[in-house]
């Protein structure tokens, strides 16, 4: 089976492993719009880290089709401060539900990466094959490594045992779910916050790291779900496929707009002796584009649709339980 043709959902039995975290949480979410069955496990049951846990529970369960969206994720800091978690949880859980995967005859399984496995400076937008051309971002080279693993893994096992398992390389994810922490979550998020916070007290400006330069691009969550499952149904084959939003706007550029939204009207200053990462970072997504998905909602609408979100979960407990982002590791 190659790009075109067609998987079916319907009756299927659906696993979304890392269902509590920010892509898996969207993903459940959009299956519920198809025929199948959606399967969930918590943390309390099914450590993935741990290799037993995790093919007794697929044996028991016997999953049809698997997202595998659990991760360990977090922003600039977290990467430098935990090198270790990042690069040894990922591993792990990537390589313990890929296997029983294969061992329990999953018939569709789609794995998430991240743009960041590319290198530092890949060309722009950056096509697949850019991967393993250049030396790796390195406040974020621990978790590139173990989802270039994970891609890699995919693909022998399709290679060698013919399984159906596909990767998928989500650009910078914002939306419902995100990790809200000023500290340890994204750059999108970590802005929203910073800047509500400072609307909130009347402080009359907001420090943000670096000096705003860096262009990125940013996907709301809910496209990303559709797009994978645009893909568990209509791809299948080894190259792994760039999923973005094909647009991008600078740290500068997204703060004014954020600042818009949330109706700020203080200033910014950039702390220029944090580090500001790639200078600029768009995936090339014409590969998916070609099959006839493109992400539908535009990044105003997707940011107020966040803001709306966080706003009405202030205090409710919802944003306290997030911790992780994408994926819950544990």
């Amino acid at each position: 089976m190659t790009a075109g043709t067609e998987f079916s959902l319907e009756g299927k039995r659906v696993w979304v492993a890392g269902h509590r975290g920010m892509a898996g949480a969207a993903i459940v979410r959009r299956l519920e719009r198809e025929p199948c069955e959606i399967l969930t496990v918590g943390r309390d049951r099914v450590d993935l880290r741990r290799q037993a846990e995790v093919e007794d529970w697929m044996a028991e369960a016997r999953p049809d089709v698997v997202f595998l969206a659990a991760a360990l994720v977090g922003g600039i800091h977290a990467n430098n401060i935990r090198p270790a978690e990042f690069i040894y949880e990922n591993l792990a859980i990537e390589t313990n539900v890929i296997h029983a995967a294969k061992t329990v005859g999953v018939r569709k399984l789609v794995f998430l990466g991240s743009s960041c496995i590319y290198p530092r400076m890949a060309p722009q937008p950056i096509p697949e094959d850019a991967l393993l051309t250049g030396p790796l971002e390195p406040t974020n080279q621990w978790y590139a490594i173990a989802k270039i693993a994970g891609i890699r893994m995919c693909q022998a096992y399709r290679r060698q045992y013919g399984c159906d398992f596909i990767s998928a390389m989500p650009t910078n994810l914002y939306g419902f779910g995100d990790n809200f922490d000023v500290e340890q979550g994204h750059v999108a998020a970590a802005l929203m916050v910073r800047i509500h916070r400072a609307k909130e007290e009347g402080a009359d400006s907001v420090v943000l790291w670096g000096d705003g330069s860096p262009l990125r691009e940013f996907l709301f969550v809910e496209d990303l779900a559709d797009g994978l499952v645009f893909l568990a149904k209509h791809y299948s084959d080894e190259p792994h496929i760039n999923l973005g939003s094909g647009h991008e706007i600078s740290i500068r550029g997204l703060a004014e707009l954020l600042r818009e939204v949330i109706g700020y009207r203080g200033d910014f200053r950039f702390d220029t002796s944090k580090p500001n990462g790639p200078p600029r970072k768009i995936m090339d997504c014409s590969r998916l584009h070609g099959m006839g998905w493109t992400a539908p909602t535009p990044l105003r609408e997707g940011y107020e649709r966040t803001y709306r979100w966080y706003v009405d979960n202030l205090g409710s407990g919802v944003l306290r339980g997030l911790g992780r982002g994408m994926g819950e590791a544990r």
